[in-house]
């Protein structure tokens, strides 16, 4: 008798990587073929934010996608050589950026496409702005010049009850998006360490901050796309707006009947929106190569 086994695409192992002389056990997935796309998900969740992009057939054939557990989140456990347990976790920006062009490096993607969402998607511009040229192109879904006033006790405290984030996170995705979509959103929230989304938070609404310095970024070192969900009232299109605004060259896309988590909430209107951004992406030019063509 012949069983028929179905699998996804995506195939998951772990890489160690070091950062700041402490090495990182780290997982990620990846599936496709093409132009690197490395997707960073929001502050307390992980990678599984991003399955249905791993599996999208159109998008697979252009771009080799990969998404990973940032070290603390999902399946990328603590560094065994920290006590990390006697201190407190904050996610910070130089380390932030660090990780993520190490991982690029580490696995051989040049001329990447960087995409994040929420603190991922502010990640975005400062890549730009710190690593000029490092990625050809970066997006920013849900992005801002400065989301401050989230860095608050509340997220981690032994009042709260670890219900309190998922039912935040499922008030920030659209009402009309599938309730399945919804549901699988704040279930992944519910897994996560309980002090680790607080700490995201320190990057996400304390560091990061281009109010000052957003209209330095090159765009044609490398491309800025902004994306902001039309129902995110965290980070609303207005404030995706204002950030594109202040960067010469950037575009920026609208997202109707989206929130805070489009890649998993809806992935159906996602992919509606993304692909023309990722269809552009792939058949321009390299700006870092063009820039170096000029001269």
């Amino acid at each position: 008798m012949t069983t028929t086994v179905k699998h996804d695409k995506a195939i998951g192992r772990y890489l160690y990587l070091t950062i700041d002389d402490i090495e990182y056990r780290v997982y990620y997935e990846e599936s496709g073929q093409g132009i690197p796309l490395l997707v960073q998900h929001t502050a307390g969740c992980d990678g599984r934010q991003y399955r249905h992009l791993l599996e999208d057939e159109e998008i697979t054939s252009n771009f080799r996608v990969i998404a990973w557990d940032l070290p603390y989140h999902g399946r990328s456990l603590p560094p065994l050589s920290v006590k990390w347990w006697e201190q407190d976790y904050n996610l910070t920006q130089g380390f932030f950026m660090k990780f993520v062009v190490g991982l690029a490096d580490a696995l051989g993607c040049e001329d990447a496409v960087y995409m994040g969402s929420s603190m991922g998607g502010n990640l975005a511009p400062d890549l730009a702005l710190h690593y000029p040229g490092k990625f050809r192109a970066v997006v920013g879904l849900e992005a801002a010049l400065h989301s401050p006033g989230y860095y608050l006790d509340y997220w981690f405290h032994p009042e709260i009850s670890n219900d309190a984030k998922p039912a935040a996170m499922y008030s920030l995705t659209s009402p009309t998006a599938p309730e399945v979509g919804r549901r699988e959103t704040t279930w992944v929230y519910s897994q996560g360490s309980p002090p680790v989304f607080k700490g995201d938070l320190h990057y996400y609404s304390v560091e990061h901050d281009l109010r000052d310095t957003a209209k330095e970024i090159d765009t044609s070192k490398t491309a800025v796309y902004v994306l902001n969900g039309e129902y995110d009232f965290a980070t609303t299109p207005e404030e995706g707006q204002a950030l594109a605004d202040q960067i010469d060259g950037a575009k920026i896309f609208p997202m109707p009947g989206l929130g805070h988590f489009p890649m998993s909430e809806d992935p159906a209107q996602f992919f509606r929106c993304i692909k023309p951004v990722l269809w552009e992406i792939r058949d321009s030019v390299i700006p870092a190569k063009a820039l170096a063509a000029a001269n």
